[in-house]
């Protein structure tokens, strides 16, 4: 693994250790230290690091390297996603959520992710399969509960595996908060990894499992854009300029 330059932002090392991880080494599964190497990265960023105020508009720059303009958290009034970075091996942004926001049942098919609360406080609800069915039109199958309780920041960053770790879960903000994420590789319809939504069933006669069955996008998810406005990322597409 390289070593850190203490010299670049937190965003550009992150940016630089995923790339090394997900895309110079794409043909391997990362491997415990890699993983561990980004969780320790991801560890220290804080929301100033990815442009984002948490504490409102009037609070001061926490450095002199802090970005003069930032999203303030507590303008943040719909699910909204900071888009940071995008290619074919991995993806980094950041969904900011207003208090009471829901983001719905949804899996991460055969993707690694890697999941820092910045700021703030959400109950979270995680299952892994333990028997799926997709020969039907719609998935459906048994799933065992892996989360199911509060996080708050500051916490340890979270890894989901393919099979493992929580792959499919919802959050529901209990105070406006920030989750940046790490996915490799991306969502793609285009290679069979599109974002697949579902209801759970409990058993009662099972505590801990549920029933999962696909269902469609829910009608009221409203997710919006907002513009990245922390340090500039330089990508090997621009050292190829």
């Amino acid at each position: 693994m390289a070593m850190e330059d203490r010299s670049k932002n937190k965003v550009q090392m992150l940016y630089d250790a995923c790339n090394e991880v997900f895309s110079a080494h794409k043909e391997q599964l990362p491997t415990f230290q890699q993983i561990h190497w980004l969780k320790t990265l991801m560890a220290s960023m804080e929301a100033v690091d990815v442009g984002i105020d948490e504490f409102g508009p009037g609070s001061p720059p926490s450095s002199p390297d802090s970005p003069k303009e930032l999203i303030s958290s507590q303008e943040v009034s719909k699910i909204t996603y900071i888009h940071v970075h995008e290619c074919d091996d991995f993806s980094m942004g950041v969904f900011c959520f207003p208090a009471g926001a829901t983001f719905p049942l949804h899996d991460h098919p055969g993707m690694t992710v890697l999941s820092k609360l910045l700021y703030g406080s959400m109950y979270v609800k995680a299952y892994d399969w333990v028997k799926v069915d997709e020969s039907n039109a719609r998935t459906i199958g048994l799933a065992g509960t892996v989360k199911d309780g509060v996080m708050r920041s500051p916490c340890e960053t979270s890894v989901l595996f393919p099979r493992s770790g929580g792959n499919i879960h919802c959050f529901t903000a209990l105070t406006p908060c920030a989750i940046l994420d790490v996915l490799s590789p991306p969502y793609s319809e285009e290679f069979g990894r599109p974002s697949t939504y579902f209801l759970d069933f409990p058993i009662p006669s099972l505590p801990g499992y549920v029933v999962l069955e696909e269902r469609d996008m829910p009608e009221d998810l409203e997710v919006v854009g907002a513009p990245y406005l922390g340090p500039p990322v330089v990508t090997v597409e621009d050292d190829l300029c």
